[in-house]
């Protein structure tokens, strides 16, 4: 692979949504629909350019096709992504992994090592993930 770019924050974020969706080989429809939801209300992406969004998602998909690019993303990611923003991170990874009902385990691993590589305090990320949950229940 070539050079990977450097990410901004808003890239980083962008990156840790695509990872999630991605790290079950299945990104649904529903997990596309909220990253685009989620880029086009969210503050934290205020006049961010959404066609940045294939570009950082060719260079997730590039680094999970590596032998540690796993690795590499994270590095990546906590290179670009200041300390205030980690929860934030953890929080778009989860409402991403909740938009479709469903929760693989390749998912919840990945959001586990996305909690661990972004050192989201255990008690704070079970917060997260019960907001994430309860904002995605259907009647």
């Amino acid at each position: 692979m070539s050079e990977t770019p450097s990410l901004s924050p808003q890239d980083a974020l962008i990156a840790v949504m695509i990872a999630v969706s991605a790290s079950d080989e299945q990104m649904r429809t529903a997990e596309l629909v909220a990253i685009q939801r989620l880029v086009n209300h969210m503050p934290v992406f205020a006049g961010y350019d959404a066609d940045r969004i294939r570009r950082i998602a060719n260079t997730v998909f590039d680094l999970f096709e590596e032998e540690d690019g796993l690795d590499a993303l994270f590095g990546l990611i906590r290179d670009a992504l200041p300390q205030r923003l980690h929860e934030t991170a953890y929080a778009l990874a989860c409402d991403v992994v909740t938009a479709d009902g469903r929760h693989s385990d390749v998912e919840l691993r990945m959001l586990e090592e996305v909690r661990e590589e972004l050192h989201v305090d255990r008690l704070h990320a079970a917060a997260i993930e019960w907001g994430a949950r309860v904002r995605h229940l259907v009647p």
